[in-house]
Parts: structure tokens; sequence; C-alpha cells
């Protein structure tokens, strides 16, 4: 069960009730998604209605499913109070009722702090800071968006999805792959701001950052860790790290806590026996491989790449029970080799 909280931010003591829930209702097991999402696992047909009472009871998923189904919003972690991403995000969420029928994964970016902080992660319509300061309406797929006014930001963005619709959008699925041209009004020549780079695990400001190897985590882990003292809430991102507020930095098994522990440039879907999509492992592979591959290393059980959408340095993909090896692409690109197995992978990338 999947669960998107507003800004992506849970107090103290929703987390710990979530985390009760998981345990109760699921297999223990929480994954954080790259939308910044978690993803309750091992939810039976029998447990999910009463999971499903306890995560809207805590104000965590909406009674209303049309409206739940809308709520895909990515925003940048680090947000303050009161600043312009948390005002445009809680007008959208106010406001997604008013937004056309959409396709399921399709998402809003909110990425309006003093830098931007996600612009390299999916999302289909963006607000983000522009390179000159001001506030940017972007299309996914295009390098520049239009600059905008205060306080229509969400104007703008109503405005795009009704043209993604209209203009055959739905059809195409995502913005990314749409090729209809932009409305004249939506053409600007604003870059979105550079990014730094994502958050590592160590201290920040006023949170500890944990990563999380594959993006998963035991419920039990994380619920010790919301119980400590001074903690007053979790953060989710979109790089498998969880930023807990009001914590001191404490090595916690599971968790990595180094920020150059190579399973931090790692993706790997759950693979086989997990996944029935799987014909190969993945994750005892990856962390074979994690410590000689330079760069970004993704290990997909199959050529849909859930774990990551996007291009690898390094990337082994599952076909027939065997595995195909390519660099600088996508898990569902053309292989360098083909139909190799584990010892040969370790081989060639020099693990063996």
């Amino acid at each position: 069960m999947r669960v998107k909280p507003h800004l992506g931010r849970m107090s103290a003591t929703q987390a710990v009730a979530l985390c009760e829930a998981a345990l109760t209702h699921g297999s223990g097991l929480i994954d954080l998604t790259r939308r910044a999402n978690l993803q309750i696992r091992g939810v039976s047909e029998a447990q999910w209605p009463a999971l499903l009472e306890c995560l809207c009871t805590l104000s965590l998923v909406d009674r209303d499913g049309e409206r739940e189904g809308r709520r895909n919003i990515l925003v940048a972690p680090e947000w303050q109070a009161g600043d312009d991403t948390v005002r445009i995000a809680n007008e959208l969420r106010d406001r997604l009722t008013e937004f056309p029928q959409l396709p399921g994964k399709v998402g809003f970016v909110i990425d309006a702090g003093e830098v931007s902080a996600v612009a390299c992660e999916a999302g289909d319509f963006r607000v983000e800071r522009g390179c000159d300061g001001t506030l940017v309406l972007r299309a996914d797929g295009r390098a520049e968006g239009v600059r905008l006014t205060i306080g229509r930001e969400v104007d703008a963005l109503l405005a795009l999805a009704r043209w993604f619709v209209d203009s055959g959008g739905v059809q195409a699925k995502r913005m990314v792959r749409h090729g209809a041209p932009l409305p004249v009004w939506a053409m600007g020549d604003t870059r979105p701001a550079s990014s730094p780079a994502s958050l590592a695990p160590g201290e920040g400001r006023g949170h500890v950052a944990y990563g999380l190897p594959f993006g998963r985590i035991e419920a039990r882990t994380l619920l010790a860790l919301m119980q400590r003292l001074g903690v007053t809430g979790l953060r989710l991102t979109p790089w498998r790290v969880l930023l807990v507020e009001g914590a001191s930095l404490l090595d916690v098994p599971g968790l990595l806590t180094d920020p150059a522990d190579p399973l931090l440039r790692v993706d790997a879907c759950p693979g086989a026996p997990t996944c029935p999509q799987a014909s190969v492992e993945t994750r005892d592979l990856a962390r074979q491989l994690a410590p000689v591959v330079r760069g970004r290393l993704h290990v997909s059980g199959c050529a849909k790449g859930c774990a990551s959408p996007l291009p690898a340095d390094v990337t082994v993909t599952g076909r027939s029970g065997r595995y195909d090896l390519a660099f600088g692409a996508r898990a569902d690109a053309e292989p360098l080799y083909r139909g190799l197995d584990s010892a040969e992978i370790l081989a060639r990338l020099g693990a063996s």
C-alpha cells in the first residue's frame, strides 16, 4: 500500500503509528520510492481494509479515492515553513479537484526554494526556481520554462494540465513523451537553477539523514528511530534517504551513515523470487558489484527497470534467467553483452 504524506513529511506520532500498522497488517518491510512515497509491503487481501482505515485516521491517505489518486506531488525535501514550496504545494493540494483527469503516473514537482533541489527528478508539471531567481513553470522534457507571476503558480499548472489533456497527452501518458508543441504562453527561455548534490547521509539543518540500501527499511528499525528522544518528524526524499528531524547521528544496523558508502550509488529492484516479473536475483549481486563499479549501478530483474527510469553507468538486466550488461544505459536498452551468469558479470566488472 502506497503512502504519500503531504509535503513528504510525517510527524513522529504519525511515523510511529505507520510503523506499528506495517507490523500489524503487513510484512514489516517499508520501501521508500523515487517519488518520495512509502510502500508498506506484504499487505494481504484480508488486512488491507484495516490498514487503509488506520492510514486514513492518521491523515496519511485521503478517504476520497479520486482525490488520493491525484495527490502525486513531489516537493523539495528541505522546505521551510512558510516558504514558496509550502505555499504552492498547499494550494495545489487544495485545488486538485479542479484539474482534469490525468494518467495515473502523471505527477507534479514543486521545487521553489532558494535553490533548485529536485530538478533532475521525474515530474510532468513543474514549478521551479529559475536560474535568474524567478519562479518558472516547466513541462518535463523541456529544458526551459516560462516565468510565473507570484500567487498564480497553481493557475498556470492547471492551464498546462488542461492543455496536456486537450492536445492528446493522455494517449502519450507522460509529458516527456508528448510531442505536441507547447502553447505560446507556456514557452519560455528560463532554465531551472542548478541543483546541488542530492542529500547524503549525515547531519543536516535540524535533521539527520540516513541512507536506505535499495530504498528499504524494516518497520522495527524505523520505529526505534522515531521513538528516540527529541525526534519530531520524518521527511522523505526521492534519493532513498530519510531525514529524521531532531535526531543526533548514530550508527543504526541496516542503515547507511557514511556518505561515501557505495550502496548509495546503486539501484536494484527486489528481483526474483520476490517479484514475479523478475527472472534473476538482483540485490545480492548488486552488493557484490557496488564496491567495484564507478558511478551509478542499476541491477534490474527485468527490462521494466522499476528501480530507476534513468540511464546508469553500469546496467545489469535480467532476461530469461540470465543477465544482460550495458553501459550508460537504461534497463530496457540494447545490451553490450547478453546471456551472462552472475559469475561472468562479476568477472567482467572486476568483482571476482
